[in-house]
C-alpha cells in the first residue's frame, strides 16, 4: 500500500515501479482513475518510462475509467469488478491508482474488503493499492495498513522555501535485509523518479 495526499507522488512511484517490473519480465496490469490511457502513456514517456511497446505486446495492460481519450463510463465500477477483471486475473502484479477513489463510495465493509483482497493475492498474485487517506473512512485505512505486507507513505514538507519529498517505509514484512526507513527523492523531466543520495545512509 502506498498512501499520501494529492500531489505527494503516489502515482509517480507506481509508474517507476511499473516500468521497472515490466523491464524485468513481470506481467503487469494497472488501473488509473485519474488519466486517460493515452494521457497516462504520454506522461510516463515524458518521464523516461516508455511502456507503449509493452502495452502493445500484452505484457502490460492499462485500464482507465476515462477510456482512451476522455469518455468516462457513467456506471461506477466497484473494487470487486476490478479484481475479477481478466487483465488483473492474468497479471503477476496489479496496481490500482487511486484505490481510495474507488473505495470511498463502496458499501463493502472493511472485513469484506480484506477478504476479497486476501483471496485475490492468495493465487500467486501481488497487488499494490495507492490511497489518499482523506478519501476513506479511518477504519478502512487502518484495516488496509494492518493487513498489507509493505506500507509506504509519501510525505512532503516545506524547508527553506523548497519542497522536501520523502518516501517513508512504515511497514515491510519478510524483508530480505535492512530497510532504509526514509528516502529523499525528487522528479526531473526525462529522468523521472530520482533518489536523493545525500538523504540515504
Amino acid at each position: 500500500m502506498v498512501s499520501g495526499a494529492i500531489g505527494a507522488g503516489k502515482s509517480l512511484i507506481s509508474q517507476r515501479l511499473a516500468y521497472g517490473l515490466v523491464a524485468h519480465g513481470a506481467k503487469l496490469a494497472l488501473v488509473t482513475t485519474e488519466l486517460t490511457t493515452r494521457g497516462w502513456l504520454e506522461q510516463v514517456a515524458s518521464l523516461g518510462y516508455p511502456l507503449s511497446d509493452a502495452a502493445e505486446s500484452g505484457q502490460f495492460t492499462l485500464l482507465s475509467r476515462f477510456g482512451v481519450i476522455s469518455d468516462e463510463v457513467e456506471e461506477q465500477v466497484g473494487i470487486e469488478e476490478i479484481l475479477e477483471s481478466k487483465p488483473l486475473q492474468s497479471a503477476d502484479i496489479s496496481i490500482i491508482d487511486c484505490a481510495s477513489t474507488i473505495l470511498q463510495n463502496s458499501e463493502v465493509s472493511a472485513d469484506e474488503l480484506l477478504s476479497k483482497l486476501r483471496n485475490f493475492c492468495s493465487k500467486n498474485r501481488s497487488l499494490m493499492l495507492l490511497i489518499d487517506p482523506d478519501e476513506m473512512a479511518p477504519e478502512v485505512t487502518r484495516a488496509l495498513t494492518s493487513s498489507a505486507e509493505v506500507v509506504i507513505e509519501m510525505r512532503t514538507s516545506e524547508i527553506g522555501g523548497g519542497l522536501n519529498r520523502t518516501v517513508a517505509v512504515t511497514r515491510f514484512l519478510r524483508a530480505a535485509g535492512p530497510v532504509q526507513p526514509r528516502i529523499g527523492w525528487r522528479v526531473e523531466p526525462g529522468m523521472g523518479f530520482i533518489v536523493d543520495i545525500t538523504a540515504v545512509s
